[in-house]
């Protein structure tokens, strides 16, 4: 009988916990296609909200002022950082002692009630008897203090301030190649502005060429070979051109991405006239120190090692006895009780004797995670000297190669007057023409590419260097106080050398 009543209260726990169990598992759910556009509407919208209107032609300074404030790159490198002061702030309450409050309500359905049973006899001594309510409320409120806790989370907060200068690090190289990248990609923009304005014609007159010639084929006025072998020539002159027109066609928007501007909105740039040669004032043989000064990646590298350091630490803190103090208030709505409130104190002490036996191994693991840091900043700082030799190098021929190619446009741009003023008005005059304007353009997008590389690698040479485009302290992050802190950042690097140029 008893079975039989056992059996439907066990099938009953069974039927609800499958159901509860059912009810609390997780299943796929995809994102349908109308979120998904709902959530492209709303990135669209923020990617390109508060920024301030391009009301005029952009200069240099203000295209790298505009990748600097607005880059989503800059500003995921932003929320990292801001993400690892807000870690740290949390790392500084876990140095505070717990204060804890609690209050709860407990019923009955039956009486808590107990006897006591000889342990000679075995037999029962007293009358069940109870000293609790059946309903009763309960409130604490403690303060206690792990001072083994404590020292690990006082070095586990020194890590995490090292972390939050480590990203700080890292957003100052980002900062610096997005320099660098601006520079490259202004220039080949610039060029693309200037050139596109040419080759429209061009094409024109290359394509009339090309119709006239063939009309000539057609009635017969010319040696079908030697009418054949002119459109050879002209088309091939076509084809260069529309690569080219694609080539140019390119490079605005590439600038439009790094200043994070809305891809297909028309824009015009201001360049300086003329082509600017940037100088550093810095001594090659001072150039070492510095990098390795002023590295983004070397100063992490040190944050890093200490970051190890504390780990030892850390681990070494973890290897000594606990000590815990107690203080509390507590009430209690019991009526059996005697007292209803009350106060304590007390210490504990604990310590996990298991520790002691594996305190070589921990010691050693911390202790090679610290030399690792140690060693991959050394072969960090190798890497470093090395990259200075090389942008340096690439610096110099670069401005080499800038020189010669704007003295071979000036001879191609020479070529083109003399040939415009010895055309004659034939289809063979056209081609000359033609052909010599299609060099002259093609030796002019030479021109700004070599100097679009050469502004390249002197923004690589800073970048190496560990030298900032802005202070650390701006007065400001509007577009005006950063296109200023800019150009006078410049002005210091090109200035002669009386102390550190990175200040």
């Amino acid at each position: 009988m008893h079975t039989t009543i056992l059996m439907p209260k066990k099938l009953l726990a069974a039927t609800l916990a499958t159901l509860v169990l059912g009810g609390c598992a997780i299943h796929p759910r995809p994102l349908t296609l109308e979120q998904r556009s709902g959530t492209l509407q709303a990135d669209q919208q923020t990617m390109f909200a508060e920024q301030t209107p391009v009301t005029a032609p952009i200069t240099l300074d203000e295209a790298m002022a505009r990748a600097l404030k607005y880059n989503l790159d800059n500003r995921v490198k932003m929320m990292e950082e801001a993400l690892a002061q807000r870690q740290l702030d949390l790392s500084n309450f876990d140095l505070l002692p717990q204060l804890t409050a609690a209050a709860g309500y407990t019923s009955r359905d039956n009486v808590l009630a107990s006897s006591s049973q000889d342990v000679t006899t075995g037999q029962q001594s007293l009358v069940p008897s109870t000293s609790s309510e059946r309903q009763a409320t309960r409130a604490d409120l403690g303060f206690s203090w792990n001072i083994l806790d404590f020292g690990v989370s006082y070095y586990g907060a020194r890590q995490q301030a090292d972390r939050v200068l480590a990203t700080q690090e890292r957003r100052r190289k980002v900062v610096q190649l997005l320099m660098q990248q601006t520079r490259q990609a202004y220039w080949q923009a610039a060029g693309a502005q200037k050139l596109q304005a040419q080759i429209e014609p061009l094409l024109a007159q290359a394509q009339q060429a090309l119709g006239d010639s063939r009309t000539i084929e057609q009635q017969g006025l010319k040696d079908p070979l030697q009418s054949l072998g002119y459109q050879r020539e002209l088309l091939g002159l076509v084809l260069q051109l529309e690569t080219i027109r694609d080539e140019l066609a390119q490079a605005k928007p590439k600038l439009a991405s790094i200043m994070n501007l809305q891809p297909g909105k028309p824009y015009q740039l201001a360049p300086p006239d003329g082509f600017d040669t940037p100088e550093l004032s810095i001594a090659p043989e001072k150039m070492e120190e510095m990098a390795l000064l002023h590295r983004p990646e070397l100063i992490e590298a040190s944050y890093n090692e200490r970051i190890g350091l504390n780990e030892t630490h850390k681990a070494m803190a973890k290897l000594l006895p606990g000590i815990e103090l107690n203080v509390g208030t507590h009430y209690d709505s019991n009526d059996f009780l005697v007292n209803n409130e009350w106060r304590d104190a007390g210490i504990q002490v604990s310590w996990n004797l298991l520790n002691l036996l594996n305190a070589k191994h921990i010691k050693a693991a911390a202790s090679a995670q610290y030399d690792l840091a140690r060693e991959q900043r050394l072969a960090l700082n190798m890497a470093v000297l090395t990259q200075v030799h090389v942008a340096y190098i690439d610096y110099t021929s670069r401005r080499q190669q800038f020189e010669l190619t704007r003295q071979l446009s000036d001879v191609e741009q020479r070529i083109l007057e003399h040939t415009r003023n010895a055309t004659e008005a034939n289809a063979q005059g056209k081609l000359a023409e033609i052909r010599a304007a299609t060099s002259a353009l093609m030796s002019e997008l030479k021109l700004y590419q070599s100097y679009a590389a050469y502004q390249g690698a002197y923004g690589q040479m800073v970048a190496t260097l560990g030298l900032d485009p802005v202070p650390a302290a701006v007065a400001g992050h509007d577009l005006p106080t950063l296109e200023q802190a800019i150009r006078d950042t410049e002005k210091q690097w090109a200035a002669p050398a009386t102390g550190d140029a990175s200040k």
